[in-house]
């Protein structure tokens, strides 16, 4: 497969480039991206959209809560990366007025819903009544398929997979909580319930459904070398993005 070639380029946003480079850019290369990829971070200069076709925003630390609650206090087990959030939530929004096609990996799959006008469970635990280390599991060397997802029937995402109900890993103490108004959830962890809010959000999707932008809960990147199932959705996911990247 030949994506991508000397036209276009994937903007790669992430807190840690050299995890970045081990991870993220070994599963775009593996499913057969071939164009370029620039890795940004805070304190770089802000990219132009212009030279991207599309976004990827990696996983990292939290995001703070004053992005939805100008008034509210990070929770005590939150590790904010405020750089980050002014960095990437500005980037989000005009890659959404662009149309780029857009992929965020857990806490960008959180930055995609707070950028566009969604809210964060802020802990895990707290919100969930459930033990301290749920959805703390594994390593990014090594992964640990946890739990169950099951994506809603019809969505694009079940689409796209073929499947509805698959094993992930599950590496992170935040979560969707209000989706933002163009996105609509589409995955979630059953396992993890409160009475008012539903099931742990585990993805989400464009409304638009000519927009080729997706969220994920769980850490694909770490999955893609893997000779099972799950290995086989994970660089499915990645390979889909650099088809729509390659065909902007």
């Amino acid at each position: 497969m030949n994506l991508g070639g000397d036209v276009s380029s994937i903007l790669m946003a992430c807190g840690d480039k050299s995890g970045a480079e081990r991870y993220y850019v070994p599963a775009l290369r593996l499913v057969g991206w071939q164009g370029e990829i620039r890795l940004v971070s805070p304190g770089d200069e802000v990219p132009e959209l212009e030279r991207a076709a599309g976004l990827l925003l990696c996983g990292g630390g939290d995001v703070h809560p004053r992005l939805w609650d100008p008034d509210a206090e990070a929770h005590r087990e939150a590790r904010p990366d405020e750089g980050r959030d002014a960095f990437e939530a500005p980037l989000v929004r005009r890659a959404w007025e662009a149309r780029v096609p857009m992929l965020g990996i857990c806490r960008g799959e959180q930055m995609l819903n707070v950028a566009l006008g969604g809210t964060l469970i802020q802990d895990i635990p707290d919100h969930f009544h459930c033990e301290d280390q749920c959805h703390r599991f594994g390593t990014a060397r090594e992964p640990d398929l946890r739990h169950a997802v099951q994506l809603a029937p019809g969505s694009r995402l079940a689409g796209l997979f073929g499947i509805s109900t698959f094993q992930v890993n599950s590496r992170h103490h935040q979560a969707v909580g209000r989706v933002a108004p163009c996105l609509k959830a589409v995955g979630w962890e059953l396992g993890t319930v409160h009475a008012e809010t539903g099931p742990l959000v585990e993805a989400v999707e464009a409304e638009d459904s000519d927009r080729w932008v997706f969220g994920v809960q769980w850490h694909p990147e770490g999955l893609v070398t893997l000779p099972n199932e799950a290995g086989r959705l994970a660089r499915r996911l990645f390979e889909a993005f650099a088809q729509a990247v390659g065909t902007r």
